[in-house]
């Protein structure tokens, strides 16, 4: 097989895997409509469903799908019920977010609370659409535990990944924790930015979905180490990579406003080093403008360009580069087939190498 076939082989998996775990969720929303007549209930539920289904890279559904695979499961739909579990979480966690974060949009449509906000008047409606997010999200998440459950796997198996999904949302929860902590405390570390970075992401993204598809799979614990010697570098590169994206980016592409990380108060490890390289003046320039919800795009190219100057994007691109070679490192010494190795290979590439 030529390199160019290949790429076109693995792209055609890739695609067929989104399309269907696009329809297992279509088919599993289908089934849980609402348990309701009352006709606003069931506009919720509809806009809950958009939400889902409209967008995202499905990059744990496939991280997952190739942890199965490389633990030598064939195609099946037990794994895509199991991918699409974790898009189920992922979901919901995210309407959570962007209420944290106060984000008006989302993939380049507004967010779940703003739309659900939207559907009344009156200066009640903000905090109804916060409230009714919460409960569209905590709803999403009881269905990514039914949706795991239903995978048709051999019982110890299955135990085995619900344990690590298990500990995958603690983990996250305890990041998206010591990621608002940050927003409170006098100065954020570069070592307590990374922190969060593992923890909220790298975890989450990338190791935890690995294994939990080896583990459906009956990896042995070999196998499920290396997935976390791959996973671990591989999402705390993807995460920085996003850190840049969402201070640089284009909003075309992104789908976000790249003030939001800023008007947030957000604390990178691009801010973080920034802040510890920054002289005096630019100090108190992040400092008054680093976090204010009155931020200008004209302030926030001053913000940029502090970042530059001290050196903070170049630093972070260096972390990116070296913890991607790592991750390839790790990838080519573990026990998997030459599939699932070159799968996981183009896919970490598209997670670094990304505009959006």
């Amino acid at each position: 097989m030529t390199v160019e076939t290949e790429e076109a082989s693995l792209a055609q998996t890739t695609e067929r895997v989104k399309v269907l775990v696009d329809g297992r969720l279509a088919g599993f929303l289908d089934e849980h409509a609402a348990p309701v007549a009352d006709p606003e209930v069931a506009a919720a539920y509809r806009l809950l469903r958009r939400f889902i289904l409209g967008g995202g890279k499905r990059i744990r559904p496939l991280l997952c799908y190739w942890g199965w695979r490389g633990a030598g499961g064939e195609e099946s739909d037990q794994i895509i019920s199991a991918g699409s579990a974790l898009e189920l979480c992922h979901a919901g966690l995210l309407i959570h977010d962007d209420i944290m974060d106060g984000s008006e949009l989302r993939r380049g449509a507004p967010t779940m609370h703003r739309s659900l906000a939207g559907m009344h008047e009156g200066p009640g409606a903000p905090s109804f659409g916060h409230a009714a997010a919460i409960l569209m999200g905590v709803l999403t998440l009881a269905w990514s535990d039914e949706l795991l459950s239903a995978s048709d796997v051999e019982p110890g198996r299955l135990r085995a990944a619900r344990a690590l999904f298990d500990r995958l949302r603690a983990e996250v929860i305890t990041g998206q924790y010591l990621d608002i902590l940050a927003q409170v405390r006098d100065l954020s570390t570069v070592e307590q930015a990374l922190m969060v970075v593992r923890y909220k992401t790298a975890k989450y993204t990338v190791e935890r979905p690995l294994q939990i598809g080896g583990a459906l799979a009956g990896a042995d614990p070999v196998l499920l180490e290396a997935y976390s010697e791959i996973g671990l570098p591989l999402g705390e590169a993807f995460q920085l990579r996003d850190d840049i994206l969402g201070m640089f980016g284009d909003p075309a592409q992104t789908g976000k406003s790249v003030l939001d990380d800023l008007r947030e108060g957000k604390h990178t490890i691009l801010i973080a080093h920034a802040f510890q390289h920054a002289s005096g003046a630019e100090a108190r320039h992040l400092g008054a403008w680093h976090g204010n919800p009155s931020l200008t795009e004209e302030r926030a190219a001053e913000l940029r360009d502090i970042v530059v100057s001290t050196g903070a994007l170049a630093r972070v691109e260096a972390m990116i580069a070296d913890r991607s070679r790592d991750a390839l490192h790790a990838l080519h010494a573990a026990p998997v087939d030459p599939l699932a190795r070159s799968g996981l290979a183009v896919l970490a590439g598209g997670l670094i190498d990304r505009t959006r």
